[in-house]
């Protein structure tokens, strides 16, 4: 049986680890950043990050019953960062955008984390306050609650999607990464017309778009859709 996770309260009073160091929660969650940015997720262990403490790695359980509810946390957490200081402004359309392209720029910046944790749900308070804001801001502008939960749905699956979509990308070793832009550019340019004619003619402008995200293109499109059935 696991064993149980400490209260706070209780936490907060124990001592310091030999290094001198009062672990909390996050603490141990923005240590456990540092170690995927810095080595993936394969080096990303309870006895790695109990070294990076400087604490022993069962100590660790007593914040969390295991490295899934770490993951969890990490994840809860890049919510948390996404939307640190953002207040809505009352225009639905505006304050969407905001929040996806707050949500996607997180995840996208902790590449190896967003590849652990982008396809969780977390259900903790981050991820809550996030989905209750959206979900005001659709009821808000006059959305019917079916189509709310509708449009919610494509909107976190897309931005969440796309996040890890690109986050993989970023997570490439650079030579491999640098390999599959370059391949627009050295493969694709020189199709001849006779066999691939369109691609040959979108060419030039394959190799400028497709080596940036395409989710704010896909995000203006869910929001044309959404705000078409709203003026209808």
């Amino acid at each position: 049986m696991p064993k149980a996770v400490v209260p706070e309260g209780k936490r907060r009073r124990r001592r310091p680890t030999k290094g001198g160091t009062v672990l909390s929660e996050r603490l141990i969650v923005e240590t456990a950043l540092r170690m995927l940015r810095e080595h993936g997720s394969a080096g990303l262990t309870a006895r790695r990050l109990g070294l990076a403490l400087d604490a022993d790695p069962s100590t660790l359980y007593r914040y969390f019953r295991g490295m899934d509810e770490l993951t969890l946390a990490i994840g809860d957490a890049l919510i948390g960062q996404a939307l640190g200081g953002w207040e809505p402004t009352g225009h639905w359309r505006a304050d969407l955008r905001a929040v996806g392209l707050r949500l996607h720029a997180a995840y996208v910046a902790h590449p190896q984390a967003a590849v652990l944790t982008a396809s969780r749900v977390t259900g903790r308070a981050n991820e809550l306050a996030a989905d209750e804001a959206v979900l005001d801001i659709l009821r808000s502008a006059g959305f019917a609650l079916p189509d709310t939960v509708r449009i919610y749905h494509a909107f976190i699956d897309q931005t969440l999607a796309f996040a890890a979509l690109d986050a993989a990308s970023l997570a490439l070793p650079s030579a491999a990464l640098d390999a599959d832009e370059d391949m627009w550019r050295s493969t694709y340019a020189r199709l001849p017309r006779a066999t691939h004619p369109r691609i040959a003619e979108a060419a030039p402008l394959l190799a400028a778009r497709m080596v940036d995200s395409a989710y704010p293109t896909a995000l203006e499109m869910l929001l044309d859709s959404a705000a078409a059935q709203l003026g209808g």
